[in-house]
Formats: structure tokens, C-alpha cells, sequence
């Protein structure tokens, strides 16, 4: 596939993210309830962070073309095949005090919060979740699933969080910049795109690849999502079963939306090399035996184990009849 034909396709995948953000802002700026400028709300930075990585992985796409035209070709060697990556049972602990979970004394706290899942450009976000203090866990059900899964691949797990019990505003949108983004993006596509770049950059995730400085743009009103807490899982968390990761915290107590955090998540995660489930390379092998007796070909294939992220690999042995 050309340079050219994979630079368009991810061109418009971020013209589609422009558009779903664009309709997500007029969603926001239209909510009468609550409930429903906080899902429109997680929407709109869902579409910021893709947006966000997505220029990101055009930009590296350009900086390898242009090495490539100045006589620094990539390695000879046969990268690694991508698989599949999946997160599931996500669970985050509390740890309230006992004046305010047993004996429910003090202020009512009321929180929404979701996690936004990232694995290179592929960007999932979990079900809004209401967590006050009833709830002992912060419970994600259902699965994730990255299917372009580098071996050396990064899961970033960020939560955000939402005060539920803030003075709710309607939203407006804002103004819109007029300069085009350049290059090989039309005038018309690069406003779009630098506009929600801009907004991008200043109200995406807080782990996000940043971009170049830009100045941000107005506000825009209804709920404000902050980030809680996050980690990053690779390769060597790959593990049977349910196991425990560690949390970085990214908030204190004395803002409106946190929550006491017991310092780690749970949950299961998996990964399967596309080599394991289909054909990679297929086609007539032919032994050349120097011989002349009979001999038997054994053609023995080697399974990776949990945490590696080499591919099967085929070898070959042979012995007299």
C-alpha cells in the first residue's frame, strides 16, 4: 500500500472523528438533563483523544516517509505480526472511611466516571458508571478488544471522573479558527481539522501525545471530566486469570471530583498473535536432502508463551530411516 493511499485513510478517519465531535458539541450544547450532557460530554473527549492520536500517527507517517527519501531504509528483517489485545472484568477499589460507608455520615459525594482505553490509534471508552458511597468497587463490565495490537504494544488505562452534583449550565459551542492545516489536507478539511485539533489538544486525555503549542480555545460549557488516575499494561502483564495492576493518582482530596482510591485496579487481559489463529505466510516448501539414503522430515512449530511477543516459529530436523 503507498504512502499517498495510507495518508488518505487516515485522513479521513480524522474527518470522521472531526464530524462525530462536531456532533457530539451540538448534542451538548442541546442537553436539558444531567444525564445526558455527561454522556455527550465523554463523547467529546473520546473524539478529542482519537483525534489527538491520529495526528499523531500521520505526523510519524510523514517523518518516516521522509527518512525513507533520504537513503534511511528500515530494517530488512520481517517485523512481527500484530494480534489481538483484550481487557475485560475491570474492577477499581474503594477505600471510604468508616464514618461515611458503615455509619453513612457526612456530605453526599456523587461521581461519574468511565475509563478511556488506548492501544496505539484504536481508543475505546467504558459505560458511565455512578459511584457514591454505596459502592465499594467501580465495576466495568463487558470486554475490550484492540485488534492492531504491535507486540511491543502500550495499553494506557485512564479514569476520569465527574462531579454529579455541580451546577449543570446547557452547553455553547465555540467559535471556529479559519486557517487551513497545509500539505496534502484540502482547505476545507484542514479548518475542520485544525479547529478540533486546537480543542483537541487543550481538552484531550491527560496521557494523550500532545501536539505543538497551540492557543486553546474557549471553554465549552456543561460537565467537566478530569483525570483520576491511570496505568499503562504491555506485553509482560499478560497473564492467566485476574490480576492486580498498579494506579497512578492523579487528583487529591480536595477537588470536587475525587474519589478515594485504593491505589490499584483488577482485571483480566489477554493476547493472541495473528500468526496463532491464521495463515501468515503459506505456499510449497521444498527440502533439498544431501543424501542418498532415505530420511524422515520432521517439521516441528514452536507456540509463544504468555508475555512473549515473538511469532511461531518453524523448524526443521531430520534422521535415517
Amino acid at each position: 500500500m503507498g504512502s499517498n493511499t495510507r495518508d488518505e485513510e487516515v485522513l479521513q478517519r480524522i474527518e470522521r472523528e472531526v464530524r462525530m465531535r462536531e456532533g457530539a458539541s451540538k448534542l451538548l450544547a442541546a442537553c436539558s438533563r444531567r444525564e445526558q450532557a455527561l454522556e455527550a460530554s465523554k463523547s467529546l473527549l473520546t473524539c478529542n483523544a482519537r483525534i489527538l492520536a491520529l495526528l499523531s500517527q500521520l505526523q510519524q507517517m510523514r517523518k518516516d516517509e521522509i527518512l525513507q527519501r533520504v537513503g534511511r531504509r528500515p530494517s530488512e528483517d520481517a517485523p512481527p505480526c500484530l494480534g489481538k489485545v483484550s481487557l475485560s472484568d475491570l474492577r477499581i477499589p474503594l477505600m471510604w472511611k468508616d464514618s461515611e460507608y458503615f455509619k453513612n455520615k457526612g456530605e453526599l459525594q456523587r461521581c461519574a466516571v468511565f475509563c478511556l482505553l488506548q492501544c496505539g490509534t484504536e481508543i475505546h471508552d467504558t459505560d458511565l458508571v455512578m459511584v457514591d458511597r454505596t459502592l465499594t468497587d467501580i465495576c466495568f463490565e463487558g470486554a475490550t478488544l484492540f485488534d492492531q495490537a504491535a507486540p511491543a504494544f502500550q495499553l494506557r488505562v485512564e479514569l476520569y471522573s465527574s462531579c454529579a452534583v455541580e451546577e449543570f449550565s446547557p452547553a455553547a459551542p465555540g467559535p471556529r479558527r479559519a486557517s487551513c492545516l497545509g500539505g496534502s489536507v484540502g482547505c476545507s478539511s484542514g479548518k475542520k481539522i485544525r479547529a478540533a485539533f486546537e480543542s483537541a489538544a487543550a481538552c484531550g486525555s491527560g496521557g494523550g501525545n500532545a501536539g505543538p503549542p497551540l492557543p486553546p480555545p474557549p471553554a465549552p460549557l456543561g460537565p467537566k471530566y478530569h483525570l483520576l488516575a491511570h496505568t499503562t499494561l504491555r506485553i509482560q502483564h499478560v497473564q492467566e486469570g485476574f490480576k492486580t495492576h498498579d494506579l497512578s493518582l492523579a487528583a487529591t482530596e480536595d477537588n470536587p471530583f475525587w474519589l478515594p482510591l485504593y491505589g490499584n485496579m483488577c482485571c483480566r487481559l489477554a493476547a493472541q498473535p495473528v500468526c496463532m489463529t491464521q495463515p501468515v505466510t503459506s505456499g510449497h516448501l521444498r527440502v533439498k536432502v544431501p543424501f542418498v539414503f532415505p530420511v524422515n522430515v520432521h517439521i516441528l512449530t514452536s507456540r509463544p508463551r504468555l508475555g512473549e511477543s515473538r511469532c511461531p516459529v518453524l523448524s526443521f530436523s531430520w534422521e535415517r530411516s
